[in-house]
């Protein structure tokens, strides 16, 4: 807060110079619609009644309502608000307030994060529910926040199913809708009939919905009994090393995906080459001594798309591409139906890289939750239940595996965290239906079936008991770069089950000397016992190349052995 002064004097000085070229400015203040606080309110009003009195000013908020901000806002020299009335529905609590002002509101009404088309008579009755507060002179139409969220257009689609297609608006449909509702709001001219698509629904999810019960999301037995079962299975070592899923993905194993890809090479081809490229990867692992291997995952894209492909009730754009975070775009999956698995997805994978050894091998999976919150999903059903539908498919994967020996499995959630809603009063609910569909997901492993899962860079102290209300038998998590104190969490609430803190950064190059990570290692003791710790890298080495990938590793390796010598 010591900053906010000077900050705040560089904020006047660019709106001076900006105010010589005649436009209005919008400033856009997300952090708004996070559960403000009072203080947080006082700086608002401070800054802008400073501020809107040096250019015609807006101030944009979206993802959610900012009622208690627009209270603020209204009694400062400002021109108006951008507003969010797709995901912010209770923005219509300011509407009177903002009708009494002088303020103009800018309408989010136009979904700017999801790729389905407008229901547009629905949006057009919310406009003249606004227009009976604030009149339309005041109003324009906007969408809910920008559009860099969702692709570009549908013009280039031209393999996607047509019942699909006609469910979709990417940003340049989502301007003609945009063009339609203004239209017929401003100039009453009328919405034409929109087209119809019930091909989502299909009997079989929904009957096997109808037979879920409370039980099956519990596993049989308490981790006490499983933990005994698995180190009795496993016979694994103290600080056992393993690594978290994948390894690097190299320019020529995603030529040889996309040739197949494109038909340009026969399936017994491209399997051959995923099979060699296991095999190193396998025996790699062997050669350095890593106690729970991986196959590697080369023949996944991504680890939501490659499953979304095999799952019925996903669809793929060619070109919708969306920024991720840096310079990484992804394609997201179109989540467009009822959700089920036709045939296993992973199992051929994972029990190729067991037969070429007798150490144990993880059977690696996407958790629901990450599936859902990475993929566009539909918007005619709760997401709570779409996650079900995924739950369920994954538990069938769960179980085939476990049925054909591969007795240790990870399901990873990367972005349980990240669907977490921005209102704290809504995180109890996400958090009820997100960790029922990972335990519906896991529930039916086995008293000796080793369930892990490995979530991504986050903030956990304030879900740890949702953590451990996940009942997973190990969870990986990072530590690398935040000290021990996201473990010390852990320590505190006397968490049981067993972790895998990362030892290295994986975003980094760099490769850990054998010295540092002993010495990481010995830190991670300070906090928790011995038999409750693996050790691993803090996330999947996709990203990494292969010389730096074989050296950390193996420095990893010869580090832990140190350590279990003096035990």
């Amino acid at each position: 807060m010591s900053l906010y002064d000077p900050l705040l004097a560089q904020y006047v000085s660019l709106l001076e110079v900006l105010k010589s070229l005649g436009a209005e400015i919008v400033m856009h203040e997300p952090s708004l619609v996070c559960d403000p606080t009072p203080y947080d309110l006082s700086l608002l009003k401070i800054a802008y009644d400073r501020l809107g009195t040096l250019a015609p000013l807006w101030v944009a908020t979206y993802f959610e309502h900012s009622n208690e901000a627009t209270n603020v806002l209204v009694h400062t020299p400002i021109k108006g608000l951008y507003l969010d009335f797709v995901h912010g529905e209770k923005n219509s609590e300011s509407l009177e307030v903002l009708g009494k002002s002088d303020k103009h509101v800018s309408v989010g009404i136009i979904n700017g994060r999801n790729v389905w088309k407008n229901d547009l008579s629905a949006s057009l009755k919310t406009l003249n529910t606004i227009a009976h507060y604030i009149p339309k002179e005041r109003l324009s139409l906007n969408s809910s926040c920008s559009l860099q969220h969702v692709p570009y257009t549908l013009r280039h689609e031209t393999t996607l199913d047509p019942d699909v297609k006609m469910l979709l608006s990417f940003a340049e449909e989502k301007l003609t809708e945009l063009s339609i509702l203004s239209k017929a709001f401003f100039g009453n001219e009328k919405i034409g009939e929109q087209p119809h698509n019930t091909s989502r629904t299909d009997p079989a999810v929904q009957a096997r919905l109808s037979l879920l019960q409370s039980g099956d999301t519990k596993r049989p037995y308490p981790f006490a009994l499983r933990q005994e079962a698995a180190h009795d299975l496993f016979d694994l070592p103290l600080l056992p090393t393993t690594t978290i899923g994948s390894f690097p993905q190299t320019a020529d194993i995603r030529k040889i995906r996309q040739e197949f890809k494109k038909g340009l090479i026969s399936r017994e081809i491209y399997e051959n080459e995923m099979k060699n490229a296991i095999r190193d990867c396998v025996e790699f692992q062997e050669s350095i001594d890593l106690d729970v291997l991986v196959h590697g995952e080369f023949e996944r894209n991504d680890m939501v798309e490659y499953f979304g492909e095999q799952l019925s009730g996903f669809a793929f754009s060619s070109n919708g591409w969306v920024q991720s975070y840096g310079s990484r775009c992804v394609k997201p999956p179109l989540l467009y139906g009822d959700v089920s698995r036709p045939h296993p997805m992973t199992l051929e994978w994972s029990l190729f890289a067991q037969s070429l050894t007798t150490r144990p091998m993880k059977g690696m999976l996407t958790g629901p939750v990450t599936i859902l919150n990475w993929s566009f999903v539909r918007d005619d059903q709760p997401r709570s239940l779409t996650a079900t539908q995924i739950a369920l498919a994954i538990r069938d994967e769960v179980d085939d595996l476990q049925r054909s020996g591969i007795k240790m499995i990870q399901v990873d959630e990367a972005a349980f965290k990240e669907g977490y809603p921005l209102r704290r009063e809504k995180r109890a609910e996400y958090e009820k239906w997100a960790l029922e569909s990972f335990l519906l997901s896991t529930a039916v492993a086995e008293r000796d079936t080793q369930i892990h899962t490995h979530m991504c860079y986050s903030e956990f102290t304030d879900i740890i008991k949702t953590i451990e209300a996940m009942d997973a038998d190990v969870i990986s998590i990072e530590t690398s770069r935040s000290g021990n104190r996201l473990l010390k969490i852990f320590a505190e609430v006397g968490y049981a089950q067993e972790v895998g803190p990362g030892v290295y950064d994986i975003h980094s190059p760099r490769i850990p000397s054998v010295e540092e990570m002993e010495k990481q290692i010995r830190a991670l003791l300070e906090v928790l016992p011995a038999d409750q710790l693996w050790i691993n890298p803090d996330c999947g080495l996709k990203t990494r190349g292969w010389a730096e990938t074989k050296a950390a590793l193996e420095n990893m390796v010869k580090a832990t052995k140190r350590v279990r010598q003096t035990l």
